[in-house]
């Protein structure tokens, strides 16, 4: 359930992007790359947050994490709500971002991205024998000599980094992070040296799938593929709690 949009991480990504497109922020230094960027240190700073949030006692139990994720991203979103109802201006662009979306980005957005995502990915990679000891329980996993607050601290940085620069080139697309990893997890089972990989892929093909449908429902207007993403993602995101209550889940 450890999505970006439940985390925060897209609140602060949506806010830094409002910044940018209503007041103009590192516009003129920045240029094309203002927008991402802005958006990049948003969701970074919000991660940071988040985390500081809540760390408890020196652990950072996941429920917390998510509770925090929740309340911060909420804060952030009103923040950004303010924004733009005293603005006036821009508004049309701002909501149109806020929607999610890859009509208009090119090579020179990947290519922005791609350091951040190889990076993460590969700490991810790196990491994965000690998420499969995960799987038993933070106490088990201790036992058997994994740190598990470092490991949480260096997982939790490399999603940032990858979830920040996603959010930051495409907008804020929504559940696509809650919805492929569990599926995929129903495929592939919960062997991490699989999951990781098969994750990765099918959460291409998903949003790549979405972008078409979005741009054929509406032709020859688009609809945002936030939108969506979201239709689907909001009730898997209900079938998760009620399987979550039956055993062996």
């Amino acid at each position: 359930m450890a999505d970006p949009y439940i985390l925060g991480i897209s609140s602060g990504a949506a806010l830094g992007a409002t910044a940018a497109m209503l007041f103009g922020l590192g516009m003129h230094t920045l240029g094309v790359f203002a927008l991402p960027l802005t958006a990049f240190a948003g969701a970074v700073a919000t991660a940071i947050t988040v985390y500081n949030v809540a760390r408890v006692g020196g652990r950072t139990p996941v429920s917390t994490l998510i509770l925090a994720g929740i309340a911060v991203g909420s804060f952030l979103s009103a923040v950004t709500s303010y924004f733009m109802i005293t603005s006036g201006q821009n508004i049309h662009q701002v909501v149109f971002w806020l929607m999610g979306g890859l009509a208009g980005r090119g090579w020179d957005h990947v290519l922005v991205l791609l350091p951040y995502i190889v990076a993460g990915l590969a700490v991810m990679l790196l990491n994965v024998r000690k998420l499969n000891v995960m799987l038993l329980g933070d106490e088990p996993a201790q036992h058997l000599g994994v740190d598990v607050e470092r490991l949480k601290q260096v997982l939790l940085g490399a999603a940032t980094l990858t979830a920040a620069a996603a959010v930051a080139v495409s907008g804020v697309i929504g559940f696509v992070g809650l919805i492929i990893p569990h599926a995929v997890r129903l495929v592939v089972g919960p062997d991490h040296r699989v999951l990781l990989p098969a994750a990765t892929l099918a959460g291409a093909i998903f949003l790549t799938a979405a972008d078409t449908l979005a741009r054929v429902a509406a032709a020859p207007g688009e609809i945002p593929v936030g939108v969506i993403t979201a239709l689907c993602g909001g009730p898997f995101f209900i079938y998760l709690l009620r399987k979550k209550k039956e055993p062996g889940f």
